[in-house]
């Protein structure tokens, strides 16, 4: 799928505020390697139907034995492990055996601690490994789960590594200590390096696993047909503390949602919903929503918060512009495409804006193969659409009780024709800071 840096911003997948990001809150990894995994997850969808399933079939899997997962290797056996390949330390005995081992122990007492340190940890290591490998090997498992299992029994099917699994680390003599630790260090690194990744890797997708758990994902069904479609139910925005729900329904008949509503009613956060969970369901991940059908998308493109660029002397409308012409650029191959555009053409005056807006909506809704949901604050160009049979209309109402605006954020057929903006301003009293100037 392609996804730019610009799409993933706006739908919050990475933000430079952190706590914003979709990142930060499904991050549920417990090592340093499994947080940037999952990084990288999220910024890699997938390209096949065949690939999501299998992942959403480990997540699922990972899920339903999390709880017995172990806790070692911790992050910081890792750490302690990784440091240890890093650190300068004066060469073993070519001979271990007790005497030598002693006489290095007491000639080279801090690179024996660290040694020691380094073995204790590494105990703890490859037996977790181990038990990490007889709990993914499931009946019916995933593809990768089972290759990932043969895999570590592979790296620990060593005689020393077994004397590892088999040792405790309260009884470590310093014979044994220098011998482990010799092993690691010349003869174990690339398979503790592979099995660290290995390690991060489960994090990564536990995290996930996780993350459906806490915030009550469904797995969608993604299907591979020429024609696009999302259906949508319960769908929501796990992001908000008390979200409401929607239903939505494109397909290559009704491949166009105009979405109108005043400010503050909902239109970008349903955007980026829809947005989000599509983008989630290729990373083959839980979505927020009841359920959810989806057809696999060539790419999700994004207009929705467009800005200025004071440097290189570009104006808003601009930038509006150049979004608008590269989008289109892009959904002209005939591939399948999900645009999000929020409040187009906000930087130009209204009479602009109506004949921008209606140009660009009445081309963008001839290609069949895109799906579309535009959110305008032009009321009056939706009459001009009526007559396209592929054009869906949506609004989100909002009532006036007392001068206080209600906001319901239900998503309705029809367009608005709400006009707040005065209201806004007097009820947060800038018309009478105005007055008393």
């Amino acid at each position: 799928m392609q996804v730019d840096k610009v799409t993933l911003q706006d739908l919050s997948v990475f933000h430079s505020e952190e706590f914003q990001s979709v990142f930060h809150h499904i991050n549920l990894t417990l090592t340093n390697g499994g947080r940037e995994y999952l990084r990288y997850l999220l910024a890699h969808p997938l390209e096949s139907v065949k690939a999501i399933e299998q992942t959403q079939l480990t997540i699922q899997q990972l899920g339903s034995i999390m709880d017995q997962y172990p806790v070692s290797p911790s992050n910081g056996t890792v750490l302690v492990m990784e440091k240890f390949f890093e650190s300068p330390i004066n060469n073993y005995p070519s001979d271990i055996g007790i005497v030598s081992a002693l006489v290095y122990k007491y000639l080279n007492l801090a690179d024996y601690s660290l040694s020691k340190f380094t073995v204790e940890h590494a105990l703890d290591f490859v037996q977790g490994m181990e038990k990490i490998a007889a709990l993914i090997t499931l009946d019916n498992g995933s593809i990768w789960l089972n290759q990932t299992a043969e895999r570590i029994r592979q790296l620990l099917n060593k005689e020393m590594v077994q004397d590892m699994i088999q040792t405790n680390k309260k009884s470590l003599s310093p014979t044994t200590i220098l011998k482990f630790a010799q092993f690691i260090r010349t003869r174990f690194k690339n398979a503790t390096e592979e099995l660290i990744e290995i390690h991060s890797k489960l994090d990564a997708y536990i995290s996930l696993a996780k993350a459906a758990k806490k915030f009550h994902f469904t797995y969608p069904e993604v299907i591979e047909t020429n024609e696009p479609c999302i259906e949508a139910e319960g769908l929501y925005h796990f992001l908000l503390e008390v979200p409401v729900s929607y239903e939505v329904k494109l397909n290559q008949s009704a491949n166009f949602i105009f979405l109108t509503g005043a400010n503050m009613a909902g239109k970008s956060t349903f955007i980026k919903a829809a947005g989000l969970a599509a983008y989630m369901g290729h990373i083959g991940m839980g979505v927020p929503a009841k359920k959810m059908k989806i057809s696999r998308l060539d790419g999700i493109l994004s207009n929705i918060q467009v800005s200025d660029n004071i440097m290189k002397g570009e104006s808003f409308f601009f930038n509006e512009v150049q979004r608008i012409k590269k989008t289109i650029e892009r959904i002209s191959d005939g591939k399948k495409w999900l645009i999000l555009i929020d409040e187009l053409f906000k930087g130009t005056n209204q009479e602009d804006a109506v004949k921008c807006s209606t140009v660009v909506i009445e081309g963008l809704r001839k290609l069949p193969n895109a799906l579309f949901i535009l959110s305008t604050h032009l009321y009056e160009i939706g009459h001009q659409l009526k007559h396209y049979p592929n054009i869906q209309f949506r609004y989100f109402e909002t009532a006036i009780q007392d001068d206080q605006l209600l906001f319901s954020y239900q998503l309705k057929e029809g367009i608005s024709n709400d006009r707040l903006g005065y209201l806004i301003l007097k009820r947060e009293g800038v018309v009478q800071m105005l007055e008393n100037l």
